[in-house]
């Protein structure tokens, strides 16, 4: 096997997933209907009359956002589980705490968590909690987040068909251009202005799509959100673990102009960058006016921006130039954000 180079930062990627992960998965056994896959949310068991969905990730708490630590730490687990379909019931938690953590922001991390569980009706079951040395920020070390459904109701990312449209919520980039904005407010109130530097932060919140994920259910094929690689790489992902094509149009693009601001002034291209809180979906054209009608009746916004193809991963820039869609290497926002730290 040819030496494989891991990314400097982020998330594994497809080709370190597929030639070191993949194969070894320990035990096989049927009762797992959906495996580990890239691009894939979350698993599925098999449990006879219904199914459970589980998903877990890490959580990490940069500096500035630590306001919203709980909040992004429950939101961010509960969404890769509400995408399969299922709603969020139960999680555990392991909460990592840096020497020298106070009671009180222990008790303000974790107040947070307790309420946003409580929004979305979801019990805190088990996990661990402890001070350990050579971590600079506390750390969400794994959050496992489970629910239950049938299996003729999931909607994995890997369930696209040809024909479906593609719709997404909000517009991309919307995870980077709200921890961007947090991360340097003062620098952007002055380049960029109050206005847009205050609708970019509100955007941090916009980190979900547990809500648009449930709603969206019962009309989709597929679900999957846009984190790192943003928007471009979570098309991908789904239409690689589909085996299908895709066509999508930049034209159709929504680009908020907070967006476009933070984006262009950390030169990052907001369609590739990290953007936790836009669901993509896909829906046959059938379902197309009942998805946007029931989205926007919660003032979520939505918009068509491609289809479901039998052929290539396709690309149509807005000069009509066509470009083959790839995984992202390396999500441009990491470079942004540690620039800001320096």
């Amino acid at each position: 096997m040819d030496k494989i180079n891991l990314p400097e930062i982020g998330k594994l990627d497809k080709e370190t997933f597929e030639s070191v992960i993949f194969p070894r998965l320990g035990k096989p056994d049927k009762r797992v209907l959906l495996k580990p896959m890239h691009g894939v949310d979350a698993g599925v068991i098999d449990l006879g009359d219904k199914v459970m969905v589980v998903a877990e990730d890490p959580t990490f708490g940069m500096p500035v956002l630590m306001p919203y630590f709980g909040w992004a730490i429950v939101h961010i687990c509960a969404s890769d589980v509400a995408v399969l379909g299922v709603k969020p019931e139960f999680m555990t938690i392991c909460l990592l705490l840096l020497p020298g953590t106070k009671t009180e922001d222990l008790e303000s991390i974790w107040s947070q968590i307790d309420t946003e569980c409580k929004n979305l009706g979801k019990s805190i079951v088990g996990g661990h909690s402890g001070v350990y040395p050579g971590i600079s920020y506390p750390l969400n070390g794994g959050c496992t987040v489970w629910g239950f459904g049938k299996k003729e109701d999931l909607t994995p990312a890997s369930n696209a068909k040809i024909g479906d449209r593609v719709i997404i919520t909000k517009g991309p980039a919307i995870e980077a251009t709200g921890i961007l904005a947090i991360q340097a407010e003062k620098e952007l109130r002055e380049k960029l202005g109050e206005p847009i530097t205050k609708r970019a932060k509100k955007l941090f919140l916009e980190m979900s799509v547990v809500k648009e994920a449930l709603i969206a259910r019962k009309y989709a094929h597929a679900m999957h959100d846009a984190t790192e690689g943003g928007l471009l790489n979570g098309i991908y992902e789904i239409a690689n673990a589909s085996k299908t094509g895709v066509k999508i149009y930049e034209e159709l693009i929504i680009v908020p102009e907070e967006v476009s601001a933070v984006c262009n002034y950390f030169k990052i291209d907001p369609l590739i960058s990290i953007s936790e809180g836009t669901l993509i979906i896909t829906v046959p054209e059938r379902n197309v006016a009942k998805v946007k009608t029931a989205l926007e009746k919660e003032k979520i916004s939505c918009f068509i921006i491609g289809e479901i193809t039998k052929g290539e991963k396709i690309f149509i820039r807005k000069n009509g130039s066509k470009e083959i869609l790839r995984p992202v290497k390396v999500d441009p926002f990491w470079n942004a954000y540690f620039s800001i730290l320096k």
